[in-house]
């Protein structure tokens, strides 16, 4: 199954005919995407799936529809299991930013969270998942394909948001804290989030 949010939308492509969420469904190679985009992006569909008897061969031709960004980032942990949040444009979001080019991706997921919050000393764990979504630039929809890593930092020096990108905070939060900030948060954000969980044995102490 691979998910991709128009304005924290989803679309939905699986092989799977159960549909639990009621959502509308279309057959991939019977739909126009463009037309489906649209009526995700102006309200007329909140949701659907895509059907496709060839997942790996539909979502290729999907893909290739747009210009794919890769991006990479990172839910940080520190030695209390409270996690790193930023704040930019009215939503708590987590630090990630686009791979440069000769750059690894596990090397733009550390950058990108050191530069944007100012932290230091981290270590990957493992990686989490990858999220999609389209955005607009230049009157045409791009594909940003965010690869997410699981990372702990032990720094206790000051947090330093990155002004210049529209950052104003840069805060470790715990469970309580947490919970608030992802009710005002991306749809995928929420997913790294819930991918997290699903490698905590014990979370009661976050």
């Amino acid at each position: 199954m691979y998910k991709v949010f128009v304005n924290d939308k989803p679309i939905i492509f699986t092989t799977s005919i159960k549909n639990e969420e009621d959502y509308p469904v279309y057959i991939y190679k019977n739909t126009i995407i463009e037309e489906l985009i649209y009526k995700l992006k102006v309200g007329k569909l909140s949701s659907v799936y895509i059907y496709s008897n060839n997942l790996t061969e539909d979502w290729l031709d999907f893909k290739v529809k747009f210009k794919v960004i890769t991006a990479a980032g990172g839910l940080v942990l520190n030695e209390n299991k409270k996690i790193l949040f930023i704040y930019r444009g009215n939503k708590w979001d987590l630090p990630k930013g686009r791979v440069e080019e000769g750059e690894g991706l596990e090397e733009a997921a550390v950058r990108e969270v050191e530069e944007e919050c100012g932290i230091e000393k981290l270590t990957i764990q493992q990686k989490l998942l990858v999220t999609y979504h389209l955005f607009m630039q230049q009157n045409e929809y791009r594909l940003k394909e965010t690869h997410w890593y699981l990372m702990y930092s032990n720094y206790k020096g000051s947090l330093t948001p990155q002004l210049e990108e529209g950052i104003t905070k840069a805060v470790f939060k715990d469970k309580k804290v947490r919970n608030k900030a992802l009710q005002n948060t991306f749809a995928n954000i929420k997913m790294v989030y819930e991918s997290y969980l699903k490698t905590v044995i014990d979370d009661t102490m976050s």
